[in-house]
Order: structure tokens, then C-alpha cells, then sequence
């Protein structure tokens, strides 16, 4: 469980006051935290480009009279059920229960 040290003042985030409690011992995870929290940040930075070639995408596909945004998030969709490999009997299946149950709208 995560806790911050109450004891220490200033700045909540200061050095040392971030702890896990384990069966009574404290381990600091303070380090761990920031490395972490750096590399995912460099990470995001890194993917930015890409986030907005796949948006230049879409707006290119809308804009063209290609596909509509329904068309695309479809196709999305089906792509990633495909890459995921759900089994789209039972996927099937699950569509007419909701359908009987009226479940959506």
C-alpha cells in the first residue's frame, strides 16, 4: 500500500517520504517511481508523431469523401477483434443476447 510520510514537511513529493508498506517493512519505492515515470515520459514523446500521422489519417480519409468517421471506427474495430483473435461465433452469440435483452438502447 502507498502512503506518504506525513512527518516530513514541504513539498509532498519531497525525497523519502513516499513508502509501500510490506507485512510492516517499509521498502522505498521513491526512485523506482521517478525512473519510471522519466521513461514513460520519453516514451509518450517519442509516440507523438505517430498519434498524429494516424489522426492526419483519418481527417485525409473523411476529408477525401473516402470513408466516414463511422466507416473507419468500424473498420478500427474489426481490425483489432481480428489482431486480438476473438472468436466472433461467440462474439455472435453475445450480440443476439443483448439483442434479445435489449440491453443496448
Amino acid at each position: 500500500m502507498l502512503y506518504l510520510d506525513d512527518k516530513q514537511e514541504g513539498d509532498c513529493m519531497s525525497k523519502n517520504n513516499l513508502k509501500v508498506v510490506d507485512g510492516g517493512n517499509e521498502v522505498e519505492k521513491e526512485n523506482r517511481i521517478v525512473d519510471y515515470i522519466k521513461s514513460l515520459s520519453a516514451l509518450e514523446t517519442e509516440m507523438e508523431p505517430y498519434k498524429e500521422q494516424k489522426r492526419d489519417l483519418k481527417q485525409n480519409y473523411v476529408e477525401n469523401g473516402w470513408l466516414s468517421k463511422e466507416e473507419i471506427s468500424a473498420a478500427v474495430k474489426a481490425y483489432r477483434m481480428m489482431k486480438s483473435e476473438v472468436d466472433l461465433e461467440q462474439m455472435r452469440d453475445f450480440f443476439d443476447l443483448y439483442s434479445k435483452a435489449k440491453v443496448c438502447g
